[in-house]
């Protein structure tokens, strides 16, 4: 059994190659029960700020889970900043005890610090890796990917910046230019109902947005922008494995 959180499809692929029909956490969180029992049970999903989507923390919270191996593998584009010793760390103050937790280098969609273009053209050697993964889970290894003082400085740095910023920062992150046609997509790949289309015309709603960057991401239009600059505007990001549809069935709230 697994569970995974996606705004651009990295996490989908990793989660289809370790299980037929894994289980999306945007759907899954509104279950009325949250009992799950199996012999192994993963999460996969990505960090932003080294750290897991605040949807993924609530799952966590929330659920309960009976199984023997409980295990995470978490994706990130540039550095991790030691998001495994972070995962175990909220694993445990949510009552659970991770058997596994590894990090998986792929393509980084944060637009701020990345081109999309260029991140698409760089071998992150994601199949190899991923196969790494696939047969530890297999063996049923007992590991925790390793953290260094480096890492944990780059996770302190990062805490450092946003301590400077206000504490509601990332939920005005997007604007909705008058590029927008009202055609719906954002709101049908946004995982947390942020962004509605009123008057035929998208409006990002702040209080629960993760982030994600989803919408951004699948506008056709580019009409969902930031409020601060991009490395490349122009660029946007899916993995290439993983069709928009796809991503509107695991995401969609309504």
């Amino acid at each position: 059994m697994i569970f995974y959180f996606t705004g651009t499809g990295n996490s989908m692929y990793v989660a289809r190659q370790l299980s037929e029909n894994p289980i999306s956490i945007p759907q899954a969180i509104h279950q009325e029960s949250l009992t799950f029992t199996a012999d192994q049970i993963g999460i996969v999903t990505p960090v932003y700020g080294h750290e897991v989507p605040s949807m993924v923390k609530e799952f966590l919270k929330k659920a309960e889970f009976h199984t023997n191996y409980f295990y995470m593998v978490l994706t990130y584009g540039n550095r991790h900043g030691g998001a495994a010793e972070l995962a175990k760390k909220l694993c445990e103050d949510c009552g659970i005890t991770p058997s596994y937790i590894n990090v998986l280098l792929m393509v980084d969609n944060w637009l701020p610090s990345f081109d999309m273009e260029e991140q698409k053209r760089l071998d992150k050697r994601v199949d190899e890796h991923l196969a790494v993964i696939q047969a530890d889970l297999k063996a049923h290894k007992h590991w925790i990917a390793p953290v260094t003082a480096q890492d944990r400085a780059a996770h302190q740095q990062f805490l450092d910046r946003m301590s400077q910023m206000p504490p509601d920062a990332w939920q005005h992150l997007l604007r909705v230019t008058d590029a927008c046609v009202g055609c719906g997509i954002c709101e049908k790949v946004c995982p947390s109902a942020s962004i509605r289309v009123m008057d035929g015309k998208a409006e990002h709603i702040p209080g629960n947005c993760q982030t994600c960057l989803a919408c951004v991401h699948a506008c056709p239009k580019k009409a969902i922008q930031l409020t601060v600059p991009e490395k490349n505007p122009n660029a946007r990001y899916r993995n290439e494995h993983i069709s928009l549809q796809e991503i509107i069935q695991a995401n969609q709230q309504s």
